[in-house]
């Protein structure tokens, strides 16, 4: 696997985390939301992740050694193919209070767990800083290799 290919990896994998990390603060600013522009209670989003294709032209070779390593390569890089809506994360709670409630009193409402979420959160910025550490080793090493040229 040449640099580049490895410099595009962790590229991959920055973008996909901050993607991660935009919809988990988005599940978390919306923790009260009862009424959306669709109707009804926010429903937490979930991002879902795929190992991008080297057939589709995702990768690009530039020698055959690249293409013998790529074939034993353990992934191709990642990016996100979908942010689900968790539709099991709507909980009915009786408030009869609530402007939002039904003719019975209750409110159909996010169920989402800010625990869980900045659980979420941390991780995917653990992740976001791995791959920063990778492209930061990666530069070193371009770095070392022009100074060896010299």
């Amino acid at each position: 696997m040449g640099l580049f290919e490895s410099m595009r990896l962790s590229e991959s994998g920055l973008s996909a985390q901050r993607v991660r990390m935009d919809v988990i603060a988005s599940n978390i600013a919306n923790v009260n939301t009862l009424e959306t522009e669709d109707g009804g209670p926010y429903v937490r989003k979930r991002v879902r992740f795929e190992t991008t294709n080297p057939d589709t032209g995702d990768i690009v070779r530039v020698s055959a050694f690249d293409n013998v390593l790529a074939e034993r390569a353990v992934g191709n890089g990642v990016r996100v193919s979908a942010i689900e809506e968790d539709n099991a994360a709507l909980e009915l709670v009786y408030d009869p209070d609530n402007p939002a409630a039904d003719e019975d009193g209750f409110v159909l409402q996010p169920d989402i767990d800010v625990v869980t979420e900045m659980t979420d959160m941390l991780s995917a910025t653990r992740a976001y800083e791995a791959n920063i550490t990778v492209l930061n080793s990666l530069k070193a090493m371009a770095m070392q290799a022009l100074d060896i040229a010299r």
